[in-house]
């Protein structure tokens, strides 16, 4: 070995450690997910999501990062807590309801945002159009067309054929609440349903009040309009609508499994599914504004016989056939 060799192999060999210590670990990107509701109401979906971006090649706390937040379904909660989770500088935000769209809309127009299950994310102005949403959101509707509102209606008239005074419960502040109940007025004109009574809560505090009002009003039946909100306190509602003799027709699947009547709806599961298609598009680098807006992929009729038999009610044998799931 000569002199100049001795030489360069030295200066590499002092000069190795400092080129380690100068590279630095890969950032893994982060995914914040907001939800209405507790840990243990969304496990399902959630795991969902993790396992679709598992077989797009992610692995949690390997090489993708997910903080999942929670909330009680609240304008002012979901907002708050929205403002909070996109400070965290996460690379994405994937949020729930139309309360959850119109918070990241607020709170921030350049991180990444998937929104899941709004129902009218154009009127609620979340994109300019469905095929080409521009700025930095896209995600799934919950609603194939306001005329899903209706048909709940109509689901809830041919379990109680003299079906005349309906309330209609909804969550206070939700954008969505205006367009739902231009489409319930309309679907009670075409079924001779002539009152139609809305009852609005601002908290958890105001269910309970709101049944009283239900009950001094001598509705026949309830109709949720479903949000963050409504979701988030499903149990609630489901229970007291049991209580006061009230057939509830509802969005989701999980408020019929908790007690409510009948529900005709989106599957939550597989949306998550599709919201994890989204977030590996985009982390991939696509922008929001060239993934159009997706529906669900099918829509679910759920019945509860043991709600209807505790009620007294008789379901048609024909709704029966048409029904996904059947509680018995």
């Amino acid at each position: 070995m000569n002199r100049r060799t001795l030489l360069t192999g030295t200066i590499a060999l002092l000069t190795m450690p400092f080129a380690v210590e100068a590279q630095q670990p890969e950032r893994m990107p982060s995914i914040g997910m907001i939800f209405g509701g507790t840990a243990n109401m969304v496990a399902h979906i959630a795991a969902a999501f993790e396992q679709r971006l598992g077989d797009l090649g992610y692995a949690k706390g390997r090489n993708i990062r997910i903080d999942y937040q929670y909330t009680d379904g609240t304008p002012v909660n979901v907002q708050a807590v929205t403002t909070e989770l996109l400070g965290r500088n996460v690379d994405l935000l994937v949020t729930w309801g139309t309360v959850g769209g119109v918070a990241a809309k607020k709170a921030n127009a350049t991180i990444p945002v998937v929104f899941l299950s709004v129902a009218d994310p154009v009127a609620v102005g979340l994109v300019s159009n469905l095929a080409r949403p521009g700025g930095n959101m896209t995600g799934v509707t919950s609603e194939a067309s306001s005329e899903t509102y209706a048909k709940r209606l109509q689901l809830l008239k041919e379990i109680v054929p003299g079906l005349s005074r309906v309330a209609v419960l909804h969550s206070m502040g939700d954008a969505n609440v205006g367009q739902a109940m231009d489409a319930i007025n309309r679907g009670a004109l075409a079924l001779g349903i002539p009152d139609v009574l809305p009852v609005g809560v601002r908290d958890a505090g105001e269910i309970d009040g709101a049944f009283t009002t239900m009950k001094k009003q001598r509705a026949q039946g309830l109709l949720v309009i479903g949000s963050a909100f409504t979701w988030a306190h499903r149990q609630q509602i489901a229970d007291l609508a049991l209580r006061t003799s009230l057939p509830s027709s509802h969005q989701f699947k999980e408020s019929v499994a908790a007690g409510g009547l009948i529900g005709l709806g989106a599957d939550l599961v597989e949306m998550a599914r599709q919201g994890a298609g989204y977030a590996d598009k985009i982390l991939k680098g696509i922008k929001p504004r060239d993934l159009p807006v997706e529906q669900p992929a099918r829509y679910e009729l759920h019945i509860n016989l043991k709600t209807a038999k505790a009620l007294g009610l008789t379901i048609p044998p024909s709704l029966l056939l048409r029904a996904d799931q059947v509680i018995q």
